[in-house]
Order: structure tokens, then C-alpha cells, then sequence
């Protein structure tokens, strides 16, 4: 039996948001994973995921997904779930695993495929896009992510807030993802560089508990760890002015 796994974007929360061909992908597979940090919970991609396919159809499988510290902690978890999710694709052919956002765009499938690549060997590594928590805010907000030959520079601010204001500093817009717990050094960044004003930053988008906010009003609190900000590009010479 040929075994595919396929990495589904389901979007940044709101169910509406999954593609069709995700849905499809989803309701096609024999099992469909989701990443949890313990069995205990209901991740964001299990809520989107229950939608669209029956609970009995579902596995959770645990992942460090915020282990940063402890290197052999994190990798002895990514062992383990990918024997899991390899065990799985040996007794059903083919496994959907669904992730927030884009499995191409810092997602837990990346690792996964590799772990699994290497266990079941010939197995076909597929991906469906996902809507990304860039898309939906700026949506949300109305913040233009680009124009005419603008570039737009994605930083996760895990890498350093040193990364980030080199962003800023440069041209373009700029988004920084997961600084819900450095926040006060992000509206820093944004003062120290001037990018402040227009900035917006967004969480839980498209879930009861959504915030989207001028970028001014943080004031230093800690927001949820999946929180994402736009900073738009500098623009001036009206419509147009960007080709």
C-alpha cells in the first residue's frame, strides 16, 4: 500500500478561511493529525479541522511545539511523534496533518516530513496552501501588504528583535510573527525606527477572542504567543507612486 502524507493549511482560526481543495484533502484522508502540546488540549487547528471532518477521525499527537531550550527534550518529542504519525501512514495509506496557517511558511510539517521521510521510506510528501495570519490581518485591518515593487520582509521575532529593526530599517513592509511575549521590545523597535503609526497588530483572528489594534496602543504587556504584526511600507507620491 502506497502511503501519501499530506500537510493542510487550515488557515489562522477561522473555518472559513480553509480552501476548498484543503477541505477536501481533509475529508480524503483516512486520519487526519493535529499538532497538540499536550492530550489535554484542543489546539487551534483541531477547532478549524472539527468543521469539516467527524472527531473519530482525528488523532492528536504531541509535539514540542515551544520547547526552545532543552534541545534533547525537543528532538526526543519530535521522535516520538514522528513514529507516531509513521505508524499511522503504515496502517492507513494516507495522513492529512493539519497546521495553522501555510505548512510551507514556519510550520510544525516541515519537521515532520522529514522525520517520517526517513522512517517510511517512498512515501509521497504533498502540501495544500494555506491562508496565512499575514493575509487575514491585513484583511482584518486594511493594511496593504504591498505595492508596484515594494518587497515585504517576513521575521519571526523569535530570531532576536536585532532582526527585526534591521527589518524596519529597511524598505518595504515589514510583518513580524510570534512577539506576543516581546512585545514591549516590538513597539520599541517601532518607535526607534519610525514605523510605529501606521502599524497593526492582530491575535486569535477570526476566533470570539480576536484583537486587532493600532500597534500605538501596546503598552508593554505580554499578548498571546501567536500574535502577528504589519508594519506598512513607507509611501508617499500617491497612487501608483510604487511602480
Amino acid at each position: 500500500m502506497s502511503s501519501r502524507l499530506i500537510g493542510v493549511g487550515v488557515g489562522p482560526g477561522d473555518p472559513e478561511l480553509v480552501t476548498v481543495k484543503g477541505v477536501n484533502a481533509l475529508r480524503a484522508a483516512d486520519v487526519v493529525v493535529v499538532p497538540v502540546m499536550d492530550t489535554g488540549e484542543r489546539g487551534r487547528a483541531e477547532a478549524t479541522v472539527l468543521h469539516y471532518v467527524p472527531a473519530e477521525k482525528v488523532v492528536r499527537v504531541v509535539f514540542a511545539l515551544n520547547e526552545r531550550s532543552d534541545r534533547a527534550r525537543r528532538e526526543a518529542a519530535w521522535d516520538a511523534a514522528g513514529e507516531r504519525v509513521a505508524g499511522l501512514l503504515r496502517a492507513h495509506g494516507t495522513v492529512a496533518f493539519a497546521t495553522i496557517g501555510d505548512p510551507n511558511v514556519y510550520s510544525t510539517f516541515t519537521y515532520l516530513a522529514q522525520t517520517v521521510g526517513g522512517l517510511v521510506p517512498g512515501a509521497a510528501v504533498e502540501t495544500v496552501p494555506g491562508i496565512t495570519a499575514m493575509q487575514d490581518l491585513a484583511a482584518r485591518s486594511g493594511a496593504v501588504l504591498t505595492e508596484g515593487t515594494e518587497p515585504l520582509t517576513l521575521v519571526p521575532v523569535t530570531a532576536g528583535t536585532t532582526v527585526l529593526k534591521d527589518a524596519l530599517n529597511g524598505p518595504g513592509t515589514v510583518v513580524a510573527y510570534k512577539f506576543g511575549r516581546q512585545a514591549a521590545e516590538v513597539a520599541e523597535a517601532l518607535r526607534e525606527t519610525g514605523r510605529l503609526d501606521d502599524a497593526v497588530w492582530g491575535s486569535a483572528l477570526g476566533m470570539p477572542e480576536e484583537s486587532v489594534r493600532a500597534a500605538a496602543e501596546l503598552d508593554g504587556s505580554a499578548l498571546p504567543y501567536l500574535s502577528t504584526l504589519i508594519a506598512p511600507a513607507r509611501r508617499a507620491g500617491g497612487r501608483g507612486g510604487k511602480l
